[in-house]
């Protein structure tokens, strides 16, 4: 820019149209002579340089001497313009050089300045200045852009990188995890003195850091539950390796793009999974069914030792209740034998007439001739008839109660006779 300037202020036109080129008079003659048009030969350079020169030393002040070569004379150029023009020219190239240290930064990046290959000072956004080459250069890194690391794979999750998805869990099983690492830059100048391949480091750091969480969990857990939890610890190892490296780097999320058993054995471990979800299954069942039966026959457990309580209790209760009774009917006996003696006859006999069908005999006659009870007949033989409506059968026996009145000749005991006596007596 300086030089285009400083050119148009002396006029200097360098076409190669212009037809003043090689258009002196010898050699306008000597074009003329050699049957030439002006401006087709090649530009003269002395004529050149003596109009540079001649316009030089007017935008000076300087007049034109009659023995130099602007005043129409002939001769060698002047040697005093000359380093008066390296001079200008000189003074314009170190303008030029000192504009060539001159940079922008733009928002959100940060400018780092060395000084002969040292890290000198850092740069805000905006247009800054520096030493130009070779005392100073500098070097713009951007600390708002979020990068992306990718580890299992690349651009595409089919992509897959099985040197770096396969992994060995803590029970000996293999899997194959796709992930991607998001982080941005902390310390500018630590990230460009400290790594030779940034982001090869990074993936790196991050392939290291996810074989040895998954290598302490089990394979289920990483299938399943466990995702959310091992990328979390990831993200922690990594901030740590990196904060030691000095890398400058932020790690701001671990994502997980895939997670499966390698394709080699997916249909072995599907089938695996559906056995162990029959299996989940039918524990379950089996639980259930437990927790039905259980209750129950601890239920029926308790009822049977309640009931055997309730029958002990009942025992021993009319036990020590007959015992007491019996002591107070001692009691009763030893005051008046006799009259104790004959309640307890009546008594016995009212219990067992009250459950037993009773029979007449007429013992003070001497009769032999038993009279059954007839409304006792009357009702069997009504219940032995509908007993034979419903159920016929070929053979039909009656019972006892329905046998005709017979005689019985018994022989008279007289150990009885005595004692009724003896009872009519008292």
């Amino acid at each position: 820019m300086l030089v285009s300037s400083l050119m148009k202020r002396i006029g200097l036109k360098l076409s190669l149209n212009d037809p003043r080129w090689g258009s002196g008079n010898k050699d306008g003659n000597k074009q003329a002579q050699e049957g030439k048009k002006p401006g087709e030969g090649p530009p003269d350079l002395d004529q050149l340089w003596r109009d540079f020169n001649q316009r030089l030393n007017g935008l000076f002040g300087q007049k034109n001497r009659p023995d130099t070569p602007g005043g129409g004379g002939g001769g060698r150029p002047d040697m005093k313009g000359a380093g008066i023009t390296a001079g200008a020219v000189g003074a314009v190239a170190a303008l030029i050089w000192l504009a060539s240290g001159s940079f922008i930064v733009q928002e959100g990046q940060t400018g780092v300045v060395f000084t002969f290959g040292k890290v000198s000072h850092t740069t805000p956004a905006g247009f800054n200045w520096r030493w130009p080459y070779p005392f100073q250069h500098d070097e713009t890194v951007n600390v708002s852009q979020v990068r992306t690391v990718e580890v299992g794979y690349r651009s595409n999750i089919k992509n897959k990188q099985a040197r770096e998805s396969l992994m060995l869990t803590d029970d000996e099983n293999i899997i194959d995890i796709q992930f991607a690492v998001q982080f941005k830059l902390k310390d500018p100048v630590s990230w460009l003195i400290n790594n030779r391949d940034a982001e090869e480091t990074v993936r790196q750091v991050a392939e290291t850091s996810i074989r040895e969480i998954v290598g302490k969990s089990k394979m289920d857990f990483v299938l399943y539950e466990g995702r959310e939890k091992v990328a979390f610890e990831t993200q922690q190892l990594m901030q740590q390796i990196l904060d030691r490296y000095a890398s400058g780097a932020q790690i701001t999320n671990v994502t997980m793009q895939g997670v499966q058993p390698p394709e080699q054995v997916q249909t072995a471990f599907d089938d695996a999974v559906k056995a162990g979800q029959d299996r989940e299954r039918q524990k379950n069942e089996g639980q259930a069914y437990a927790n039905d039966v259980i209750p129950k026959a601890r239920g029926a457990a308790f009822r049977l030792v309640q009931e055997a309580e309730a029958y002990r209790s009942m025992v021993t209760e009319n036990a020590v209740g007959n015992a007491n009774r019996f002591k107070q009917v001692l009691a009763e006996y030893q005051k008046a034998p006799a009259v104790t003696r004959d309640r307890m006859y009546l008594e016995t006999m009212q219990q067992i007439f009250s459950s037993a069908s009773k029979v007449m005999v007429d013992a003070k006659s001497g009769s032999n001739l038993l009279y059954l009870p007839l409304d006792k007949l009357i009702a069997q033989a009504a219940a032995s008839d509908a007993a034979k409506a419903a159920v016929p059968s070929s053979t039909s026996v009656l019972p006892a109660d329905l046998m005709p009145t017979v005689e019985m000749s018994r022989p008279r005991d007289g150990r009885a006779r005595e004692s009724s006596r003896d009872r009519e007596s008292r």
